[in-house]
């Protein structure tokens, strides 16, 4: 039996996917997972029953609700859907994504605009993160249009202004989880740092690459890429992450001097591969360890240690630029970095109802209360607005 649940397909950075209303989806955990399986198709590698478009950058899913949480409008949980496995993945988050929970919270109504621009306070319920985001609202509507461009998006838009506020330790309760700037795991040299995500940091050049490669290239040498998953599991148990085999976080990442001008050369991936830009909660974090003192990022671009507030990263499709308020440094010599900004864009591809296949038992009555839960939901949000 077929089911249509209220949905928006956005691009959110360089990322798409789902964002939903959590009115709008099963309470509970299991089948709201079954839900979001079954709306991007997974798994199955084509996605070619559902919305999914076959790779880990747009199989995501966003879920945004009001807060009542003092001092917050909106928050969120990203969901990973994984294209080919059974699973649906609440551990990492994406800074991509996270650019268009704004504009969607505005569109629905879960939020008012306030002027030329609204900023949105938005708790994240995957790290327990604060984040504003600044979005443009002229005359009291999201402006999709705009002239900032962002690499690995075509033409340009309006720009979004993401801040992460405090995000060091979202996971791990530590900047460096390991309590070292440097670890060696596996005979390589690496920094392991949780800063708005928890990632693994190599140089490029201690894993036989340049760190300049394209995605392609990255991706086709199966071999080195097993090597790289195998540091990583190795790299989460020093972490405390325990076994990581099943789920996405850390993330892996090289770095390398750069050659076009910026600070650093990085490439970040998944589980299945590099990513084709840069994640932005990645670039964040890359940026948090060009300023540790001793790890493999610094000793790369930033031997003297000096604060750096705005980095440039070179990635596979470009650059992206993000900025660290450091407020100074502990007796150890690490950063404490008040908040770290990032500009992205975001836009609306599609707004409707995905349709899901359910089992016509209890999952059927299911979907026809939350289908109810949404026709509700909808008509308290219009009668706000015209309060």
């Amino acid at each position: 039996m077929l089911r249509g649940i209220p949905c928006m397909l956005m691009r959110g950075g360089t990322s798409k996917g789902l964002y939903f209303l959590a009115s709008d989806l099963p309470a509970e955990t299991a089948r709201r997972d079954r839900v979001l399986l079954a709306a991007m198709g997974s798994p199955d590698l084509r996605q070619i029953d559902g919305l999914g478009g076959g790779d880990d950058q747009s199989s995501k899913v966003i879920i945004v609700e009001p807060s009542a949480r003092p001092g917050f409008d909106v928050e969120y949980l990203f969901a990973q859907v994984s294209v080919a496995r059974d699973l649906v993945d609440v551990t990492p988050n994406s800074g991509n994504m996270l650019a268009g929970v704004a504009p969607f919270a505005l569109e629905r109504g879960v939020v008012r605009a306030a002027g030329s621009s609204t900023l949105v306070r938005i708790f994240d319920r995957n790290t327990g993160k604060i984040v504003e985001a600044r979005v443009h609202t002229p005359g009291g509507r999201v402006a999709y249009q705009g002239s900032f461009a962002l690499d690995g998006v075509p033409g340009t838009s309006a720009p979004i202004e993401l801040t992460f506020i405090e995000p060091a330790g979202g996971m791990t309760g530590k900047l460096l989880p390991t309590g070292s700037a440097l670890d060696v795991v596996d005979g390589v040299p690496v920094t392991c740092i949780d800063f708005a995500n928890p990632i693994v940091i190599a140089a490029a050049a201690d894993l036989g690459k340049t760190g300049h490669e394209t995605k392609p290239v990255l991706d086709a040498d199966a071999a080195w890429r097993a090597r790289l998953e195998r540091l990583r599991r190795y790299a989460a148990r020093l972490m405390g992450l325990g076994d990581v085999s099943a789920v996405e976080l850390p993330k892996m990442v090289i770095v390398a001097p750069p050659r076009a001008g910026g600070t650093i050369a990085s490439r970040y991936f998944a589980q299945t591969g590099c990513h084709t830009a840069h994640a932005l909660t990645g670039a964040v974090c890359v940026a948090a360890a060009v300023n540790v003192r001793g790890s493999v990022a610094a000793q790369l671009v930033n031997p003297a240690a000096a604060d750096i507030g705005n980095i440039v990263i070179e990635h596979p499709s470009g650059r992206l630029e993000a900025r660290c308020d450091i407020a100074g440094r502990t007796r150890t010599g690490a950063p404490m970095i008040a908040s770290a900004t990032v500009v992205t864009t975001a836009r609306p591809l599609f707004t409707g109802e995905v349709f899901v296949r359910t089992r016509c038992t209890a999952e059927c009555a299911d979907a026809e209360r939350f289908g109810k839960d949404a026709g509700e939901a909808k008509r308290a949000a219009t009668q706000s607005q015209e309060e």
